[in-house]
């Protein structure tokens, strides 16, 4: 995995930094031919979250040299972090891409609500521990809901259905994803419905979106879902009618 700190080549001596680097937040992202889908979300998220953590601006350059100078590769999994380390960090990482799943997803119920849900914090620990105990009981993702059912979302995605004709997302406390964004703005119209898992079945799709993509949903704790192909294709071609952004600045070419 390739890092970059504040816009510079992380060196051995730069381990203790990002060991450190615990209070902040971050976007994740999916470069393609050194193009990202949603830059201008992904600059919003960090300087919003940034506004809000640290009482400063983002250096929307810093990011964006940052993002440039990690890619070794046209196609990787990229992470923007900004951090407090003495002072305001911005550390980039680069590993190779991601790719979607292609079956239906299996989805295991959990209480739970991230603190200062909105945010795209670096306080992971209980989504990660979440998230690999329900992998372990043989699904794939876990759907976090409050005390009384409420869905929000799931430990590294946004989970949404579609009817036919509009996408719902839950109307909980929750991180609003780019991809979520990105199908916010698309030709399909959406809403926000207060959602539980009685009320999946209902639905023509269920789906889930993170920086990977879109995949359908098949199955919650129990409950078996429909699985509408022409459905789950309408919101994956919503989102992949978004357009890629350029990551090189005008006039220049990448290394």
């Amino acid at each position: 995995m390739n890092t970059v700190i504040d816009g510079r080549p992380a060196g051995a001596g730069d381990v203790a930094l990002a060991i450190t680097a615990r209070y902040g937040h971050f976007t994740a992202m999916q470069v393609r031919g050194r193009r990202v889908r949603g830059l201008a979300f992904h600059l919003d998220r960090l300087d919003s979250a940034t506004r809000e953590l640290f009482g400063q601006e983002l250096d929307r350059d810093l990011v964006l040299d940052s993002i440039r100078t990690v890619l070794d590769r046209d196609d990787a999994s990229v992470r923007v972090y900004v951090c407090e380390v003495d002072r305001l960090r911005v550390i980039a990482t680069a590993a190779p891409p991601a790719e979607v799943a292609t079956v239906p997803q299996r989805l295991r119920s959990v209480r739970h609500q991230r603190f200062l849900a909105h945010v795209k914090h670096t306080g992971g620990f209980a989504q990660g521990y979440l998230g690999r105990q329900v992998k372990a009981e043989g699904f794939d993702e876990a759907l976090f809901t409050t005390a009384d059912g409420v869905i929000s979302e799931g430990s590294i995605t946004n989970l949404g259905c579609f009817d036919g004709s509009r996408i719902i997302w839950p109307d909980a406390p929750m991180l609003r994803g780019i991809t979520m964004r990105l199908l916010e703005v698309s030709d399909i119209p959406s809403e926000r419905r207060v959602l539980r898992v009685a009320d999946l079945p209902g639905f023509e799709a269920v789906f889930l979106s993170n920086s990977h993509g879109v995949v359908a949903v098949g199955q919650v704790d129990d409950v078996v879902l429909k699985v509408n192909d022409e459905a789950v294709a309408t919101v994956v071609g919503a989102y992949e009618a978004t357009p890629w952004d350029a990551l090189e600045r005008a006039g220049q070419d990448a290394p």
